[in-house]
C-alpha cells in the first residue's frame, strides 16, 4: 500500500495491468475485506470472469468501481493510475495535451475529460479555519481568448496562506468589500494570531470582524517586507500558479479556473505527504462521476 519514493518505473511495476489496479483499489476501499455495497454483508463471492462480486445475503452484484468516479469508464485503469500520478507529482501540473502524448490517449477530448475528473476529485473539504499567522493577497488571471475575439475580463484570485501551513486559492467574482469579507470569514478563524495584507482599501472592512491589533499591513510602494510583516509567502504561491498557467496549461477559462486552483492547492498542501498517490486514489474512490456534458455546459463568462 505504501507509495513512498514512488516513480514511473515503480508505478509500472506495481500497477502494470488491470488486475493489479483493481486489487489496489479493493485494498483501499475494503481494508477489512470485501463487503456488499448494498447490505454491508461480508459474505460475498468473487465472479472472476466479470471482475465482480455476488453478495450471498441480498444477491447484489457489484465491483470495486461501482459508485466511484471509475464507474462505467471505458478508460483502462492503468491509464487512470498513471494520469493521477502525473497530475499529483508534477509541481506545476500537466496539461491534457501532455497527458495525451505521454499516455498514448487517442484524442485530446478524452485526455481533457480525464484530467478534469481527476481535478474534481482533488477538491479539498476544509473543515478547519486557518489560524496562526495568515497572509492574504489578491492577483489577476487573464482569461482565454475566444475565436479571435477580444480577451475576456481578467479573473480575480484571492490567496490565503497560513505560514508553515496550507494554501487556499479562491476564484472571486469581484473585489467588493462584502465579497472579500465573506471569503475571509469562511477560511480564517477569529482566533487567528495575526493577518498580513498589503494596504489595499478592501481589507479594513473585510477584516473588521478581526481585532484591529491582529491586522498588520505592508506598504508595497516602499518595501516588500518590514521584519516579519510581509505577504511574500502567499505571493510565491501566485508565482507558482502563474508559471503553471503560462508554462503548462497555457490558457485557462473562467469557467474551469476554480478546478485548476483546487488542483494547485491539493498538490501544494500535500507536497510533504509521502503517501500522496494513495491519498489521491482514495479521493478518486470517494468521488462521484463527473459527466462530460456538465463540464461543457455553457456558463456566463466561460470559455
Amino acid at each position: 500500500m505504501a507509495d513512498m519514493n514512488m516513480n514511473l518505473l515503480k508505478m509500472m511495476d506495481q500497477f502494470g495491468n488491470e488486475s493489479k489496479c483493481r486489487a489496489y483499489l479493493e485494498g483501499l476501499r475494503w481494508p477489512d475485506g470485501v463487503a456488499c455495497l448494498r447490505c454491508k454483508s461480508p459474505k460475498v463471492y468473487r465472479i472472476v470472469k466479470r471482475d465482480q462480486y455476488l453478495c450471498a445475503s441480498c444477491e447484489y452484484q457489484f465491483s470495486v468501481l461501482v459508485d466511484t468516479i471509475f464507474h462505467d469508464t471505458h478508460m483502462p485503469l492503468v491509464v487512470w493510475f498513471l494520469a493521477a500520478f502525473l497530475l499529483c507529482e508534477s509541481k506545476k501540473g500537466m496539461s491534457a495535451l501532455q497527458i495525451k502524448r505521454s499516455l498514448g490517449i487517442k484524442t485530446y477530448k478524452t485526455a481533457w475529460y480525464l484530467c478534469h475528473r481527476i481535478r474534481a476529485a482533488m477538491k479539498e473539504v476544509h473543515e478547519k479555519k486557518m489560524s496562526g499567522t495568515v497572509e492574504i493577497d489578491e492577483t489577476y488571471i487573464y482569461g482565454k481568448p475566444r475565436h479571435g475575439r477580444h480577451r475576456p475580463p481578467k479573473q480575480i484570485v484571492i490567496g490565503i496562506r497560513q505560514r508553515n501551513g496550507d494554501l487556499r486559492l479562491i476564484h472571486a467574482e469581484d473585489l467588493k468589500n462584502d465579497t472579500i469579507r465573506e471569503i475571509i470569514a469562511e477560511n480564517v478563524g477569529s482566533h487567528v494570531d495575526v493577518i498580513m495584507t498589503d494596504q489595499s482599501t478592501i481589507y479594513p472592512w473585510a477584516l473588521s470582524h478581526i481585532q484591529k491589533n491582529k491586522h498588520k499591513t505592508i506598504n508595497h510602494s516602499i518595501e516588500y517586507a518590514h521584519g516579519d510583516i510581509h505577504t511574500n509567502t502567499v505571493e510565491s504561491s501566485f508565482s507558482l500558479l502563474k508559471r503553471g498557467i503560462i508554462g503548462t496549461w497555457h490558457k485557462v477559462s473562467a469557467k474551469h479556473l476554480a478546478s485548476y486552483l483546487n488542483e494547485m492547492c491539493f498538490r501544494f498542501n500535500n507536497r510533504k505527504n509521502p503517501y500522496l498517490f494513495r491519498d489521491t486514489m482514495l479521493q478518486l474512490l470517494s468521488s462521484e462521476n463527473l459527466e462530460y456534458k456538465e463540464l461543457t455546459a455553457k456558463v456566463q463568462d466561460a470559455a
